[in-house]
């Protein structure tokens, strides 16, 4: 499943950033980031083997992970535990997962 994918790339890429935090937010911030994006990737995998209507509720549960996750990059931007290039990378795959997530939820109706 290409979300799937997209989801496992940028928790490579989190990681490898997280690595570079300052301690005072690697193991608060840094361990959110990377607990959420785990939450999120679990998620849709059990979205993928779910049925339509339990399927729904996992992936709108899943866009609000998303948009927590969105909340902590922007943090991590403003703490200055992040910098302006790797935020862009990583906001980009958010941007890019949350398409593929929205039209995900748009293909099962209301």
């Amino acid at each position: 499943m290409p979300i799937v994918l997209r989801l496992y790339e940028f928790y490579r890429v989190l990681h490898d950033a997280v690595q570079k935090f300052p301690k005072s937010e690697k193991y608060s911030l840094g361990q959110a980031l990377q607990n959420t994006t785990l939450i999120l990737l679990r998620s849709i995998i059990i979205a993928t083997r779910s049925d339509k209507i339990t399927r729904k509720g996992t992936l709108s549960a899943s866009n609000a992970d998303l948009d927590i996750l969105k909340l902590l990059i922007r943090l991590a931007l403003d703490t200055k535990s992040l910098d302006q290039k790797k935020y862009l990378l990583l906001e980009t795959m958010l941007q890019e997962i949350g398409r593929m997530l929205g039209g995900w939820l748009r293909s099962l109706g209301n």
